[in-house]
């Protein structure tokens, strides 16, 4: 079991990686000034939203996870990029299509590097 300061590292890591890929994809739909700071920051503040905000609103929104057969999850990690947009500034998420889009991206790419750090 890793320490939880070196797993917040990783995850910080993972969504700053996630949000430039979906920055990447979605093109002028998620637009961070071509400076990699806004993407460290906004990654930073992912990684806290997720640490803290999303397990509250993941038990809140249960019975729509269920019902969905989680794919209400997708909503709420688009919930989370869009709150990071509005939280730093410096992050331009257009709508919440754009969010949406991103999560997927975002999860993905966790899903990806989860898989490859757990394999060593």
């Amino acid at each position: 079991m890793k320490r939880p300061f070196t797993r917040f590292l990783i995850r910080w890591l993972v969504c700053s990686l996630g949000l430039w890929v979906a920055a990447g994809l979605l093109g002028e739909r998620i637009t961070y000034d071509s400076r990699i700071v806004v993407i460290i920051a906004s990654g930073f503040i992912l990684a806290l939203v997720n640490a803290v905000i999303k397990p509250i609103v993941v038990i809140l929104s249960l019975p729509a996870i269920l019902f969905s057969l989680g794919l209400f999850m997708i909503v709420i990690n688009g919930l989370m990029v869009m709150l990071v947009s509005k939280l730093y500034s410096s992050l331009h998420v257009r709508n919440f299509g754009a969010a949406l889009l991103a999560g997927m991206v975002i999860g993905l790419v966790n899903y990806l590097v989860t898989t490859i750090l757990e394999e060593r």
